[in-house]
């Protein structure tokens, strides 16, 4: 029977998802985000460049528009951090340590420097005395030749050093000057380790608990379906809150180890529905029976015979479970109860709650539309495993 079901998967069932544009389509979408992730795991972007200020406060990204008092903010701003960094006790040392993003100093002397920052700021000023800049032509002007004053204190990046620049600016910065994209980018390594971790062992789990009910049946299956009934009748989303914020205070707080643990003990109650109705429905089909009879241990049928019969089950609830974590981690984090010791989409959108008050929405714009994208490929990846390889669909 293993060689007949080998023989479905590997001719019947992925001729029909290949022949799936959108699957092979969505397959596409997942697996750059998989290697957006291994890029992660590599250090590309680094943990310090996401956390690293690039700029001033709530730029927005490609296409976005700022107000003019918005333009004087940021060109006050990097003013100020000239100005600091030329006061030191070591202004040569700060000045050649001196970093915003890809912006360096123009190469000259601490006096040169505050020359020309002294010119910045007197340009700052003529503008400053305008209380509505942009109902005045006379002070866009200023504040246009304002910003080349400030342009020309930086040495401007160029090669990849500008490609670099353009991409970490892409999206904008938050409120504290992070790259948003970056940010983004990074989210990724902790959605797929999320999904991958949580999905694999709750399909493991929900399988092997499932599987064992639904053959052996008596006390076997009263002692599964009573566990996954006290599991189900809890909200999800209370027992995870509960399951994470037993964790608060430990030495794994903020980490993965508690959202690891809190979807594990609860996403495994799907599966194993599933898979105990499929396998109560194959224990009485004429090859499992010939397999007992012949005399083959319990163990063997159940490995050799029954599961291997349920893998189309497992693919998609492994699918369906990988989005559900996904949305889950969001929700935890946006609760500050999930993931806080690096960026993940559902930080982004907590720290983003202040911004949209402000009309700021890049931030929760970027985060939402990478969990969008993927998620909507896991479905469509999800819909298409199930036409292919559940046998009453082929």
């Amino acid at each position: 029977m293993s060689g007949r079901l080998k023989q479905f998967f590997s001719q019947r069932g992925m001729r029909k998802l290949r022949q799936d544009k959108m699957a092979m389509g969505a397959l596409f979408v997942i697996g750059c985000y998989l290697i957006l992730a291994l890029f992660v795991v590599a250090h590309l972007p680094s943990p310090e460049a996401v956390v690293m200020r690039v700029g001033p406060d709530n730029i927005p990204g490609v296409f976005g528009t700022q107000t003019a008092e918005k333009r004087l903010s940021d060109a006050e701003f990097r003013l100020e951090a000239l100005q600091r960094a030329v006061r030191t006790n070591d202004p040569e040392t700060s000045l050649a340590e001196f970093r915003m993003g890809d912006l360096r100093i123009l190469a000259g002397t601490p006096k040169a420097v505050e020359s020309r920052i002294e010119g910045g700021w007197k340009a700052f000023e003529a503008v400053a005395v305008y209380d509505d800049i942009e109902a005045e032509a006379v002070a866009l002007e200023l504040l246009e030749n304002l910003e080349s004053e400030v342009a020309a204190l930086f040495s401007p990046p160029t090669g990849f050093t500008a490609l670099a620049s353009f991409l970490r600016l892409s999206l904008g910065t938050d409120r504290q000057g992070r790259s948003i994209a970056l940010r983004a980018i990074y989210s990724t390594k902790v959605a797929v380790q999320i999904g991958m971790v949580a999905a694999l062992i709750s399909v493991l789990i929900g399988t092997l608990l499932g599987a064992a009910a639904g053959y052996f049946g008596g006390w076997v299956d009263h002692l599964v379906v009573w566990l996954y009934s006290i599991f189900s009748s809890i909200p999800w989303i209370v027992m995870l809150m509960v399951l994470a914020s037993m964790f608060r205070g430990s030495r794994f707080d903020g980490g993965l180890i508690p959202v690891y643990a809190a979807f594990c003990m609860s996403f495994w109650i799907s599966p194993c529905r599933v898979i105990r109705g499929e396998v109560m429905k194959l224990k009485e089909l004429e090859y499992v029976q010939a397999a007992s009879a012949i005399g083959f241990g319990h163990l063997r049928i159940l490995l050799r015979h029954v599961i291997p019969n349920t893998a189309h089950l497992m693919f998609i609830n492994f699918s369906l479970l990988f989005i559900g974590a996904i949305k889950a981690e969001v929700i935890l984090s946006f609760l500050g109860l999930g993931v806080k010791d690096e960026p993940s989409w559902g930080v982004m959108i907590n720290h983003a709650k202040a911004e949209v008050l402000n009309g700021f929405f890049w931030q929760i714009g970027a985060a939402t539309a990478f969990m969008l994208v993927l998620v909507l490929a896991f479905n469509i990846l999800s819909d298409a495993l199930q036409d292919a390889f559940d046998p009453k669909h082929v």
